[in-house]
């Protein structure tokens, strides 16, 4: 597994808390899909690269893992690692800290497949950033 690198800080709003008082299941996923967006720009598949060149990078499998409650005012950050990666697919994982009890709040796995965003359809991974993903595992 690569060395984990910090892709996301933020703060629960009282308003992404539910009935229960803590931060809804669809927070958690928000929150780890910005996080996914910064390490996809740190291998290179930036926003502006994705639509220039005209391809893609999309989720075909996440799995999550809630561990402790986050409740409004908590401080976050996420940590995420890349696993592996193949010609087409790359898989990584985020874990998502309380920093003010340094527990672990969230963790969730996830496998993206690059897709030729006009074919839709898989298609391989750039090469150098198949070789950047290939550095950190």
């Amino acid at each position: 597994m690569s060395e984990s690198m910090i892709t996301y800080r933020g703060v629960v709003y009282p308003w992404q808390c539910d009935h229960m008082g803590h931060m809804n299941v669809m927070w958690y996923v928000g929150k780890f899909d910005e996080a996914t967006w910064q390490l996809l720009a740190a291998i290179g598949a930036t926003p502006s690269r994705l639509r220039d060149e005209g391809f893609g990078l999309v989720a075909v499998e996440q799995h999550i893992h809630y561990k402790r409650e986050l409740r409004s005012g908590d401080v976050l950050t996420i940590r995420s690692s890349v696993l592996e990666a193949n010609e087409k697919s790359v898989r990584f994982t985020h874990e998502m800290t309380n920093d003010q009890t340094g527990e672990l709040a969230a963790t969730t796995l996830l496998v993206g497949v690059c897709i030729d965003t006009v074919a839709r359809k898989a298609r391989a991974l750039p090469r150098d950033i198949f070789q950047r993903i290939t550095s950190l595992v």
